[in-house]
């Protein structure tokens, strides 16, 4: 015999949830109204969504003067780039620690996880002078590097907790046919770990994106190679600030992410119940 929630009870929970929507989007809903405001109105209008007159001058301001089509050019490279790099190695440190068994190999995970409460701040003056030594301070792949070198512990423990639980006899079976280390990892593991790829790509894409430390420092010298958040000081004045035109901006940056995560939001809660049950 089942037992049916009353009818009452299943509208509240409705009702909650929608409240609960909109707390939470009315947020990103005030900042497209205000890339859509005069300067004065976004004061003067306060909590109302609704400007007097679209103004859409805010946008090919913050576009075209402000210079956030060369921002959005370097944002994508820093990210791509950025993601391609951290997938590549966390994999292949986390297959390591995974699936071989050598001296030290706990430690090395106790650090790793150790690692994951150390503030970003403090690893920054480090990572600039081991960039500026090897020449890569100012550019694109300082930039990269920076941030793929990083913060990249959780990454690489998700890999290696993966790969732990598959069975010994894909990699003994791959060995007789005459497959090496690298060929195994490639043709065989990485495909298998597509999961908890799915899911470091999606963290690393959303981390790199919205990243402002680490490209604020390394674009002191050169404003041209400045990325979306850095970008967004260009609206911040001595005497004043072009509220207007930062949240048009802030619009504009917003627009990729949210479409990215519209395509690959089924592969992302895949990759974190694979993850998980791994």
């Amino acid at each position: 015999m089942s037992l049916r929630r009353p009818a009452g009870w299943t509208i509240l929970r409705y009702v909650a949830l929608v409240a609960l929507c909109l707390v939470w989007v009315y947020p990103f809903l005030w900042l497209v109204s205000a890339s859509l405001k005069s300067p004065l109105e976004v004061f003067s209008k306060g909590l109302n969504l609704l400007p007097d007159v679209p103004v859409w001058e805010n946008y090919a301001r913050a576009w075209g003067q402000a210079g956030f089509s060369r921002y959005m050019l370097n944002t994508f490279f820093v990210t791509i780039g950025t993601v391609v790099v951290v997938v590549f190695h966390t994999a292949l440190s986390g297959y390591v620690l995974g699936r071989h068994d050598f001296v030290g190999r706990k430690v090395i995970i106790g650090i790793l996880g150790a690692t994951l409460v150390v503030p970003a701040g403090l690893t920054v003056i480090p990572i600039v002078d081991l960039t500026s030594a090897l020449g890569l301070l100012n550019g694109h792949w300082g930039i990269i590097l920076a941030l793929a070198g990083s913060g990249q512990s959780a990454a690489i423990l998700l890999y290696a907790g993966y790969f732990r639980g598959l069975p010994r006899e894909l990699e003994e079976a791959a060995f007789m046919d005459g497959a090496g280390f690298l060929r195994i990892f490639f043709y065989i593991m990485l495909p298998l770990a597509g999961p908890v790829t799915a899911t470091v790509t999606v963290l690393t894409f959303l981390a790199a994106w919205n990243a402002f430390l680490i490209p604020l420092v390394f674009t002191f010298g050169t404003p041209e190679l400045r990325t979306l958040p850095v970008g967004m000081l260009a609206f911040v004045g001595t005497n004043e600030t072009d509220w207007s035109g930062m949240a048009a901006a802030a619009t504009i940056s917003l627009l990729p992410v949210i479409v990215f995560f519209f395509f690959v939001q089924r592969y992302f809660v895949e990759g974190i119940a694979g993850a998980v049950k791994a």
